[in-house]
């Protein structure tokens, strides 16, 4: 059987999994009530006169801060505890086949989440009778989508290096937060204090300064090089760890 033909059994083997069960219904609501609770409560988006996206994307990295570890953290971390990752890996399969597999079913049913609030959001705008700039709406949730896609990677690999599911969250949130945090201004402006060279290194590992310009509407190959590299670096990180503690 052909790798890309594997990698798509994995995937719909994974993604029905997520809809076999009530999790993953409780997870849709959850993230459509928050996300909406951010944009039209918090953000007061009625106050703002504006119809645009900038508020609903804006909460967006701190939505996934949270929920993100809760979509991944049994990935790896389950098929460990149970030790039906020997199972697996007794199929004609390999290792990075079904690494690759499980990322994609899990960005997948982020990707879900994401594009329910594509019919929710910008229909409310329009029938509030707002004008919206399609470039900077798609590049806007392109953004989005990486920037889960990001998040997933760095899950995958924290889920694979425990067996307790609630470790592997615990590992997901810690390693996001900092990835967030890293371009936060008030953290920025103290790094600057010290070092602005070390200030901007460590403002362009950050999720929030790549994901910034592409919620204005940017779209810029640094920013797309830089989601797709923290992805290729996480799973293939996973590969390592998994490799490692087969057997463990």
């Amino acid at each position: 059987m052909c790798n890309s033909c594997i990698v798509r059994t994995i995937f719909r083997r994974e993604f029905r999994n997520y809809f076999n069960s009530p999790v993953a219904y409780v997870f849709l609501v959850a993230f459509l009530l928050l996300v909406n609770a951010l944009t039209f409560l918090f953000a007061q988006y009625y106050e703002g006169h504006q119809a645009d996206l900038t508020a609903f994307f804006l909460w967006h990295p701190w939505v996934y801060l949270l929920l993100v570890p809760a979509a991944t953290m049994g990935l790896w971390a389950e098929e460990r505890r149970t030790g039906t990752i020997e199972l697996l890996l007794t199929l004609p399969i390999t290792l990075g086949q079904a690494i690759l597999g499980k990322f994609l079913a899990a960005w997948a049913f982020l990707g879900v989440a994401l594009a329910l609030t594509g019919v929710i959001i910008p229909t409310t705008i329009f029938l509030l009778g707002g004008n919206l700039d399609l470039g900077v709406t798609f590049a806007g949730y392109l953004g989005s989508f990486l920037l889960a896609g990001a998040c997933v990677a760095v899950g995958t690999l924290t889920s694979a290096m425990t067996r307790s599911q609630v470790i592997g969250f615990v590992l997901a949130l810690f390693a996001c937060l900092v990835f967030d945090l890293a371009g936060f201004d008030p953290l920025v402006r103290l790094f600057s204090g010290w070092s602005p060279a070390l200030a901007d290194f460590v403002a362009q590992g950050s999720f929030l300064r790549h994901f910034e310009s592409l919620r204005r509407g940017v779209i810029d190959l640094v920013d797309l090089a830089y989601f797709g590299g923290i992805m290729a670096i996480a799973l293939i990180a996973t590969h390592a760890v998994l490799n490692s503690r087969k057997g463990a």
